[in-house]
């Protein structure tokens, strides 16, 4: 008889399929893991970027603060002229003497104005803004007559209609301020006068060139985009400079279509003006137009749903300015358009100050004066609801 030893197989013991099950456990728990770790990550990237973003757009402030050290020029013309009213400090900095009435603000200062003007005046902020060297701006504009068309390569290319250039210049009017402080005030060391004085200044000339940009005469001032010529006739057959308009259907104010007015003058400009268009009118107006709604029910106003965004209307920003007139017969209480293309002002980029402690003791005021024109660049990129029936 033979002592071989024959090996069996093993027989699959509950064992082992506790032992899968468990493992099968364990992978799920890590992706778990995995999925919570990925979770926190993104949100610690979100929080890294949002912070990035807060110190760029802290960066790309002017530099001025009373945390930021100013520069020699900055300090000179605080200390020296601003606060005791020493030209020569000034003058041996620059080299530069009173023109036009004052001195010329250090850049930093300016650059101060011009960022809160920016955010204090709402046709500033939507209009194409150059800055110019001297008082005078002109501008050339093609009206139509550059023809093109499509040819082979070898074959001779046609003469096309000679171009039609309007020009522009916008009329232009010393803008000027007039703040004032004491000189207890001036002589205080905490007290942060280039902070205070472009604040000041920047809270009146955005007073006063808000009402030229919409109202001005075009004399010594702006001309607005409400005091020149408008018309019921379409782009390309209504004269050069000259605005269309949609009636309201009401003659005191919005007839029970209201929504359907509003939908005509949307349309009543390109579609390429259309991209980055706003609607424009001041809080009474925009009182009434919160109140408007569609045949079913739903309201033609949005609020924004994020903080900093604009509230809109039928899908397109509302800006408040408030020296556009009421709904009353005859007027123009709201403007939509894309100013960038349809509206141009034209500055000269040094704001001058006059430093004055005589005429109101014991006050010192400070004259600041800049050159400001505006005048309507593209007729077709603006366009106004009329309220008549």
């Amino acid at each position: 008889m033979s002592n071989r030893k024959v090996d069996c197989p093993m027989e699959t013991t509950p064992q082992t399929s506790t032992d899968q099950l468990g493992a099968s456990f364990d992978i799920v728990q890590r992706q778990d893991q995995a999925d919570e770790t990925i979770a926190m990550l993104r949100t610690d990237v979100d929080e890294v970027k949002s912070r990035l973003d807060k110190v760029a757009r802290a960066a790309s402030r002017p530099a001025i603060g009373s945390d930021a050290q100013p520069s020699g020029e900055v300090k000179g013309f605080v200390d020296g002229y601003l606060r005791r009213g020493r030209e020569s400090e000034i003058k041996s900095l620059s080299g530069t003497v009173p023109a036009d009435g004052g001195y010329a603000v250090p850049e930093e200062i300016d650059a101060m104005i011009a960022s809160e003007l920016a955010e204090i005046s709402p046709i500033r902020s939507l209009a194409q803004v150059v800055q110019t060297g001297s008082a005078g701006y002109r501008k050339l504009i093609a009206n139509g007559g550059t023809a093109s068309g499509w040819v082979s390569e070898t074959a001779t290319r046609p003469e096309t209609n000679a171009p039609e250039f309007v020009e522009i210049a916008p009329p232009t009017g010393e803008l000027y301020a007039n703040p004032a402080a004491s000189q207890a005030m001036l002589d205080d060391a905490g007290f942060d006068i280039e902070s205070w004085l472009s604040s000041e200044i920047a809270m009146e000339f955005a007073r006063a060139e808000g009402a030229a940009f919409v109202n001005g005469t075009g004399n010594n001032q702006p001309s607005g985009f409400l005091t020149g010529p408008t018309s019921v006739a379409e782009d390309g057959v209504r004269s050069f400079g000259s605005l269309q308009y949609v009636g309201s259907g009401d003659a005191n104010g919005f007839d029970s279509a209201a929504d359907a007015k509003l939908i005509d003058l949307i349309h009543t400009m390109k579609a390429g003006h259309r991209q980055g268009a706003s609607f424009v009118m001041n809080s009474a107006t925009l009182a009434e137009v919160r109140k408007l709604k569609t045949a079913d029910g739903a309201f033609l106003w949005q609020p924004g749903m994020v903080d900093g965004q604009p509230d809109r209307l039928l899908g397109y920003p509302v800006v408040e300015a408030e020296d556009m007139p009421d709904i009353a017969s005859g007027t123009f209480p709201i403007a939509f358009g894309n100013f960038r293309h349809g509206y141009l002002i034209a500055e000269r980029s040094a704001t001058q100050i006059l430093r004055d402690p005589f005429t109101n003791k014991p006050f010192v005021h400070f004259y600041a004066t800049k050159r400001v024109g505006g005048q309507v660049l593209d007729s077709a990129a603006i366009k106004l609801l009329k309220i008549e029936a």
